[in-house]
């Protein structure tokens, strides 16, 4: 079947659920949203080509507002460390320290350390989604994204990538919608 988006083929991801870790699996599984389970589908994808830069240049510069980065982050607080994902469309960038710090109400927001997000997730660098994350995170995401009619998203692995409504992003277990959470680029000298 094809995409709603791009130019790919894609299956439902109940029907791929080997080609998924096990807690992305898990999560469409066990996924109960308003969007049904059958509307996240899932893309074979080159891996060699998981980055967002790469990944548009080859597939095409509009996909830049058809799809998201999932990021995870670690704020602090005292002695205190919450990790959270942020979601925003892969044009922007994360609002780190303005939006995500106030709203995990901490001192200090950084990106969490890739052995962090990946040893914590389950999912691979550069797949990171934020279906499947662990119970109790909150996952933060722009408006824009929820916003959108389709959205690719990583998938949990560099190999793959999932295609579902912007407004199953709203659905996610511990979502926050945010408006002016992914903010434009610094612009390059």
């Amino acid at each position: 079947m094809r995409a709603p988006i791009g130019d790919f083929d894609v299956r439902p991801a109940p029907d791929c659920l080997d080609l998924l870790t096990e807690p992305v699996a898990a999560a469409v599984r066990d996924w109960n949203g308003t969007v049904p389970a059958e509307e996240i589908l899932y893309a074979d994808t080159d891996p060699a080509i998981a980055d967002t830069a790469v990944f548009v240049e080859h597939h095409g510069q509009r996909l830049l507002d058809e799809s998201a980065n999932c990021v995870i982050v670690a704020g602090k607080r005292g002695t205190t460390t919450t990790l959270a994902a942020c979601v925003v469309r892969s044009g922007t960038r994360v609002n780190i320290n303005g939006v995500v710090r106030q709203e995990l109400g901490v001192r200090k927001v950084r990106f969490a350390p890739v052995e962090t997000a990946t040893g914590d997730t389950g999912m691979e660098y550069g797949g990171i989604t934020p279906i499947g994350l662990p119970a109790g995170w909150p996952v933060l995401v722009d408006a824009a994204v929820v916003d959108t009619e389709w959205v690719l998203v990583g998938s949990g692995r560099r190999r793959g990538k999932l295609i579902l409504p912007g407004k199953a992003f709203a659905q996610l277990p511990g979502a926050v919608v945010l408006e002016g959470l992914g903010i434009s680029p610094e612009p390059q000298d």
